[in-house]
């Protein structure tokens, strides 16, 4: 069960891209493979977890490829920053970002964006993409920024009685 968010009105979108070394099917890749299954299950039940983008009929999205053959994205929705980052940093998903250089090339520019999104919402690769230029055009800002540099979700517009 999540905690309850303390922006009920948006949640934070997410969305990373690697550059991968060799195609999925081949041995190197076999420890990128072996983890994702029980990385994805973990994340399902994070406290703070809203959605992460899966192909229709597969566990994961590793089979859709919006940027390029090479390029794995990875898509998801969270009630927070702090949650995000607790699922990053605190889980078993770190031992995954320590090993990334096994599997993936170094990205030049930014490979990760994070934005604001009405709750409710489901962000599409496209829109991530557009974030990740924002990102890689204008650095952080409120449209598009990172774990290191968050920025709070837009005010929630107060509405005025008659």
């Amino acid at each position: 069960m999540s905690t309850p968010s303390p922006h009920p009105s948006f949640h934070l979108a997410q969305i990373n891209v690697g550059l991968l070394k060799e195609p999925l099917d081949q041995p190197s890749m076999s420890g990128f493979t072996d983890l994702l299954e029980p990385v994805n299950a973990l994340a399902d039940r994070s406290p703070g977890f809203v959605w992460r983008l899966v192909e229709e009929g597969e566990p994961d999205a590793t089979k859709m490829r919006p940027f390029g053959t090479e390029v794995l994205v990875n898509l998801s929705v969270w009630e927070t920053v702090e949650s995000l980052w607790d699922f990053t940093y605190r889980t078993e998903h770190l031992e995954l970002l320590r090993q990334r250089r096994d599997w993936f090339h170094r990205f030049s520019g930014a490979h990760l964006a994070l934005w604001w999104i009405p709750a409710g919402t489901v962000p599409t690769p496209e829109e991530g993409g557009q974030r990740l230029e924002t990102l890689r055009a204008k650095g952080p800002g409120p449209d598009a920024f990172t774990l290191r540099d968050p920025f709070d979700p837009p005010a929630t517009p107060q509405f005025s009685h008659p």
